[in-house]
């Protein structure tokens, strides 16, 4: 059997490319002899992997110098705790919950302080982007939160919220590396890199140095302090090695693509013809607010739950996988990130035309 197109949220679809390359250097890694997952994260030939993959990702997110660039474990959701371990100063905090793990976040964060929800779209099951332009922010409030891509409902900022001078900490894990961003309209801007950039189990997090100070809440345990993680440059204890080389291999895979300018022009063209279909199928249609919709995340439904699990399944047969929706949702969701090829869209949209008639 060959490749599959793969849409999961993640672990995702990686560049083909990438693969191909790290398998060629399985065993041995540019004549060390050893493979990156045998090496020993203080060698020379290690030291060059990881400084190259942080300057690479400066390099196509124009990160400012008074940022640090962190890869660290734990997934997005270790920074859930480690966000206000780190900047709840005055122990206040503002969130603004557009979903599963906007709120994941904030009930974590109510752990270390008073973390308020001031905005959510709950109310119409997270199908939109509430207004932000003016809210309730604390003056006392350490941060403003966001999840600005939100894979299970597939909705996505595309106005970042007016947070009154205070910082913005976003969690790009569904959109990181998708679309040119401007770093310095962010406090702290994090992701898991299993959606768009790499395997599970690296977290990288980019941070404004005025925000890593010593000052951390009581109890913070060490390996939860960014000042540490900064000061040894990731490297304090053992990083996930193999990940972090994989990632850099994206990042060469994107220079490569012409950045992130020209991955954005791709990633809509391909989600463009998705929703076009979507909007003028009679048999199925997306969920989300038209002006919020993710070019990442693609949720859609027929309205009847059988023939969503006979479109589930005829589609896995036919080489498309993991289109199931999340299970708190239902329905079918295509995530379509930066690897998926056009032509995995395009292939889509025919075999659910065919669905469509064979099912009408």
């Amino acid at each position: 059997m060959g490749r599959v197109y793969n849409f999961s949220a993640g672990p995702a679809v990686l560049p083909e490319e990438v693969l191909k390359e790290a398998a060629e250097e399985m065993l041995d890694y540019k004549g060390t002899g050893m493979s990156v997952m045998e090496m020993s994260h203080r060698s020379k030939a290690y030291e060059e992997i990881i400084q190259t993959a942080e300057q690479d990702i400066r390099d196509l997110m124009n990160i400012p110098d008074n940022y640090k660039v962190l890869f660290l474990q734990g997934g997005a959701s270790q920074q859930f705790a480690m966000i206000p371990m780190n900047l709840m100063k005055n122990r206040k905090a503002d969130y603004i919950i557009t979903g599963q793990w906007a709120k994941k976040a904030w009930q974590e964060a109510q752990i270390y302080g008073e973390a308020k929800a001031i905005a959510s779209s709950a109310d119409k099951t997270f199908s939109y982007i509430p207004d932000c332009s003016d809210l309730p922010i604390d003056d006392d409030a350490d941060y403003v939160y966001i999840c600005e891509n939100n894979t299970i409902y597939g909705t996505k900022f595309k106005t970042l919220p007016n947070t009154k001078g205070k910082t913005l900490v976003a969690d790009v894990s569904s959109c990181f590396l998708s679309e040119p961003v401007d770093v310095t309209k962010y406090g702290v801007i994090y992701g898991g890199v299993q959606k768009n950039v790499g395997p599970a189990g690296v977290v990288i997090v980019i941070i404004r140095e005025d925000l890593i100070t010593e000052d951390t809440l009581p109890g913070t345990p060490t390996m939860l302090k960014y000042k540490i993680h900064a000061d040894n440059n990731s490297l304090y204890n053992t990083p996930p090695a193999y990940g972090i080389y994989i990632c850099g291999k994206v990042f060469k895979w994107l220079k490569k693509q012409g950045g992130l300018e020209a991955i954005q022009k791709k990633n809509i063209e391909k989600a463009q013809i998705l929703y076009d279909f979507l909007d003028q199928s009679k048999m199925f249609h997306g969920t989300v607010r038209k002006e919020d919709r993710s070019l990442m995340n693609v949720p859609f439904v027929t309205g009847n739950e059988e023939l969503d699990a006979k479109f589930v399944k005829e589609a896995k047969a036919a080489g498309f996988e993991n289109l199931k929706g999340h299970r708190t949702v239902g329905g079918m969701r295509a995530s379509i990130y930066n690897a998926m090829p056009i032509e995995g869209v395009k292939k889509l949209v025919e075999f659910m035309k065919k669905f469509e008639e064979e099912n009408a």
